[in-house]
């Protein structure tokens, strides 16, 4: 079995909120004989309590169980406690049980705003909307005994004295979604509360091989680094750390081996954007090309040191706005590769389309090679490492959502069959698709995989699911693409604006500074100040119908076709003025500009 990873403070499992009119106190109920802490909701300061306060027709608390502290965050005149008001247990990790975030409640510990000036209520209330956007961020998991944020074989080569450690000391911060969010608790040595969290996916499995049963799981872990929305985080930032970038961990237990594979995605590593601007397709946008080899130097140098050897696979278009981007990618990585970093470009659409995926065969054939030699993390019964990783795939398309993930499923079932080789429970030709449970199971593990990641950037399931999900292309499937590629296209234009604002601010890329927000505000000025798309949509439609109107009219009166060109030119005129101005009529984040 895996060693534990025990930490000397046993984090707090359940805990009694009390909501005081004063202060919220929380009270350890897990059975731990330990002190309750009490935060002021005038000034939001922290301090360790032996006993609840007592109740009274004055001070009337609200009670509710509570399942961890995920954080506090300060804004211009109040502070915010985040906790978690609902988990689910789904799986294991390592032997330890994994929780899923149900459910975040923000605590304002504002009182102080009160006494605000109107201006600076005013902003306030603007931040404390982005949080209630921040209460239904999706896929946050967690456990009180491992350390999440590390795979496998990262958890084995701890040292001794890093095991001892509180689990958020253990963290990889890259990882740890709340890292900013616990910087207060951690300056009031508050360990117990301290809860690591991450955002990804979590999804497990067993199934019976012959009399045999193999565990498998697959964890992905999302960098915060450049966390965002789909259209306004792409590519890199000036130091390299890449958009969308998830590390993915597929683990098989089975008669006391444990194996772990890990693969990355993440968005092509130089500086390049696509604003919205309400086209289907926004055109790419390379910024300072000079620098992409720079930019791409860091990157590949970051992920050579945390994971050895790096195979890049492009699956992008080979024409086209993604050709350049592709062509672009290519000549930043010449003058870095080695024999520790490969560059590979795969066609994908051209090469499968839209229905024959089976032919990533052609793929996994130029990289058999890499996957033998940098194969996996196997540890035999006693938990000694029989075999390592080391090395690492890194798989791009565009999103890094559809294309990429059929690709990783099929390097993860080849690799999962190597694992099962090993351990002896597969005969030298034996596959997967041999064993029907295991089959299903697996495709469905991996399309949920695939969907838990794509919701968190784009806002819908992955596209191309049903192949991943069934083995083939379905008629539902292709429709139902459809329908979430004109969703992607809605939230694109219309929403995630204001999703990426609550995004800067929970992880700390925005951080809020009164003497700064409480500037006056710079006013919309020009065409800006009068673009709204609701009312431009509403007059063309205005004009549409006055125009079907007059022409019907214009067989009395002739007049009324005059009218109806009228009409009709106004209408064509705005949807002209909206389509040039397109930008200026989206959601567009307010608060943090990247450095790209």
């Amino acid at each position: 079995m895996m060693e534990r990873a025990e930490s000397c403070q046993k984090l707090y499992t359940r805990m009694r909120l009390w909501e005081f009119p004063d202060e919220y106190v929380i009270e350890p109920t897990d059975g731990s004989s330990a002190s309750s802490l009490s935060i002021s909701r005038v000034d939001a300061s922290l301090k360790l309590i032996d006993n609840v306060p007592e109740c009274s027709s004055l001070r009337v608390p609200k009670i509710q169980t509570i399942f961890g502290v995920v954080g506090m965050l300060k804004l211009v005149a109040g502070s915010y406690l985040i906790v978690i008001t609902d988990r689910e247990c789904v799986g294991s990790y390592l032997g330890h049980p994994i929780f899923k975030v149900k459910s975040l409640k923000v605590l304002p510990c504002d009182h102080s705003v009160k006494n605000s000036p109107a201006e600076q209520k005013k902003v306030e209330n603007e931040f404390c909307g982005l949080l209630k956007v921040a209460e239904r961020t999706h896929g946050l998991y967690f456990s009180y005994d491992t350390n999440l944020t590390l795979s496998a074989q990262r958890l084995h080569d701890l040292g001794d004295e890093s095991k001892l450690l509180p689990l958020w000391r253990q963290a990889e911060p890259r990882f740890l979604w709340n890292n900013y969010m616990l910087e207060l608790l951690i300056d009031n040595k508050l360990d117990p509360y301290l809860l690591p969290v991450i955002q990804g996916s979590f999804n497990n499995f067993q199934a019976a091989i012959g009399k045999e049963i193999v565990d498998v799981t697959l964890i992905a872990r999302r960098c915060t680094r450049r966390n965002g929305t789909r259209l306004w985080r792409r590519g890199a930032d000036p130091d390299g750390y890449v958009a969308n970038f998830v590390e993915s961990e597929q683990i098989v237990q089975m008669n006391g081996f444990t194996s772990s594979f890990v693969q990355v995605r993440g968005s092509m590593p130089f500086l390049w954007e696509q604003i919205v601007d309400l086209t289907y397709k926004p055109k790419f946008e390379i910024v300072k090309p000079e620098e992409a080899s720079r930019v791409a130097e860091r990157h590949f140098l970051d992920l050579r040191k945390k994971y050895g050897s790096v195979l890049a696979i492009d699956l992008v278009n080979k024409h086209g706005g993604e050709g350049r981007l592709s062509e672009k990618f290519a000549n930043a990585v010449e003058p870095i590769a080695s024999d520790d970093l490969r560059y590979l470009h795969f066609d994908f659409h051209k090469i499968c389309g839209h229905v024959h995926f089976e032919r990533l065969s052609f793929l996994y054939d130029q990289i058999a090679d890499f996957l033998q030699k940098n194969g996996y993390l196997l540890l035999n019964e006693k938990g000694e490492k029989m075999k390592e990783q080391l090395g690492v795939v890194r798989t791009n398309c565009i999103d890094c959502l559809d294309r990429t993930n059929v690709t990783q499923s099929m390097i993860g079932r080849k690799t999962l069959e190597f694992q099962l080789r090993r351990i002896g429970v597969f005969a030298a030709e034996e596959t997967i698709s041999t064993h029907p449970n295991l089959d299903d199971s697996f495709k469905i593990m991996w399309a949920n995989h695939g969907d838990d990641i794509s919701i968190q950037y784009s806002g819908t399931p992955a596209l191309k699911g049903d192949f991943v999900r069934f083995g083939q292309r379905t008629v539902q499937g292709i429709l139902k693409d459809g329908v979430n590629a004109l969703v992607r296209y809605y939230l694109n234009n219309f929403s995630d604006g204001t999703k990426q604002d609550a995004i800067d601010l929970l992880q700390g890329h925005y951080i809020v500074s009164v003497g700064r927000d409480m500037k006056p505000r710079s006013q919309k000025g020009g065409l800006e100040a009068i673009a709204s798309f609701p009312l431009a949509f509403g007059l063309v439609t205005m004009g549409l119908f006055l125009t079907t109107m007059s022409l019907r009219q214009a067989r009395y009166d002739l007049r009324h076709l005059f009218f109806s060109l009228l009409w009709a030119s106004i209408s064509v005129g705005i949807a002209a003025f909206v389509r040039a101005n397109g930008r200026i009529f989206c959601n567009r984040p307010r608060l943090h500009k990247p450095r790209c």
